[in-house]
């Protein structure tokens, strides 16, 4: 696939800055290349041992669209049918001469529609094909596509708003942005607070849901909310939480 998504690069690269801009409107390169391999693949014709693809592609293009192509048809030609051969090889397609693709005008197709045929040829010289397949002498059935409008990218919605969460310790405010903060004596807490009265990691606070709680984590002291000792209890605006000899205010402000 690595070699697939190289020449695609190649393809688009051949028409960047003001042709790429103009093929947004007609015909992409890129779109003929991946219509080319679904033409191969739909015309597979499967013998004892092997699996024969078509060699030969006609690509029509209405005479705007392939004006587009004027200064590039030769190398874009060179492209599509590297990206043909290289998908016959991944795919262990046989074929009986290299991939041909060739560009022709189609004054019936609008802009922005293309038209691929295809068929079997045998290399000149060479012994009668391997299976009865339509040969160059038989007119090839011409499948017609449709580029793709282009997509019309979306405004963005705003982001929600969320809720601010803060706890302030010795009057410094800090903002909770996790859904689990750990508070103590330790250098590995989340908010270290300088108290000899304080375990090294002694209570946490929690989002469960749409509420906050704060947990005591076995702590020497316990802790305290809004005067009353508790193991867990759920905080609300305001509440204040006593570790040790430390206070902490629970702020919590929801959008408006």
């Amino acid at each position: 696939m690595a070699v697939l998504r190289t020449i695609e690069s190649k393809i688009e690269g051949l028409f960047e800055g003001v042709f790429g801009r103009a093929f947004r409107t007609h015909v992409q390169p890129i779109e003929l290349a991946r219509k080319l391999v679904k033409e191969m693949d739909d015309h597979r014709s499967v013998s004892v041992s092997k699996v024969y693809v078509p060699n030969e592609y006609t690509v029509y293009l209405c005479a705007e669209d392939r004006k587009q192509f004027d200064g590039y048809e030769t190398a874009l030609v060179g492209e599509l049918q590297e990206y043909l051969a290289e998908h016959a090889r991944r795919e262990r397609y046989a074929l009986v001469a290299s991939p041909v693709v060739v560009v022709d005008t189609d004054d019936d197709l609008a802009v922005g529609e293309f038209g691929i045929a295809t068929r079997l040829v045998a290399p000149e010289g060479s012994e009668e094909l391997p299976l009865p397949l339509p040969t160059a002498d038989v007119p090839a059935q011409t499948m017609i596509y449709r580029a793709p409008e282009p997509l019309v990218p979306e405004e963005p919605a705003p982001a929600p708003e969320r809720e601010t969460v803060t706890l302030t310790v010795a009057g410094r405010r800090h903002e909770v942005t996790s859904s689990r903060v750990v508070i103590g004596r330790s250098r590995e807490a989340d908010i270290r607070v300088s108290d000899v009265n304080i375990s090294r990691r002694h209570a946490e606070v929690r989002q469960e849901g749409a509420g906050y709680w704060i947990v005591d984590l076995g702590s020497t002291n316990g802790l305290e909310v809004n005067g009353k000792r508790t193991e867990r209890a759920r905080l609300r605006d305001g509440d204040r939480v006593l570790l040790g000899s430390t206070e902490i205010v629970f702020g919590l402000s929801l959008p408006s």
